[in-house]
């Protein structure tokens, strides 16, 4: 199965659990792997015949900038089955870091990954 990838996509949302996280956005950083057979889209240089990069993008802006989740788990489970719904992949991995995170102490960030198959 082929890959593409879209790494570092960056949106403001309110997802959490905390009031402040709910109406003040914050960070939410998003890379995917989506897995379809690229081979005819590569051998005729079709775009009809993979995914729009700027499809994705704005599909997932959407996702992280309109909706509201508690959890990163749920946010990423919708991300991944509107993605699913959408595009012609056989299978998603999504991965949300949170690196604004609600947590007293030095870290980088909180991620979640998933990967769901259609």
């Amino acid at each position: 199965m082929d890959k593409i990838t879209a790494k570092g996509l960056k949106f403001k949302g309110c997802h959490g659990v905390l009031t402040q996280e709910k109406t003040t956005p914050q960070e939410f950083i998003v890379d995917l792997g989506m897995f379809l057979d690229l081979r005819a889209a590569g051998l005729k240089d079709d775009l009809k015949l993979t995914v729009n990069y700027d499809e994705v993008f704005h599909q997932v802006e959407n996702i992280v900038e309109k909706e509201t989740y508690n959890l990163i788990e749920a946010l990423a489970e919708k991300i991944a089955a509107e993605l699913l719904a959408r595009f012609p992949l056989q299978a998603v991995e999504v991965t949300v870091y949170k690196p604004d995170a609600p947590v007293e102490g030095d870290f980088d960030y909180f991620a979640v990954t998933i990967k769901r198959t259609r």
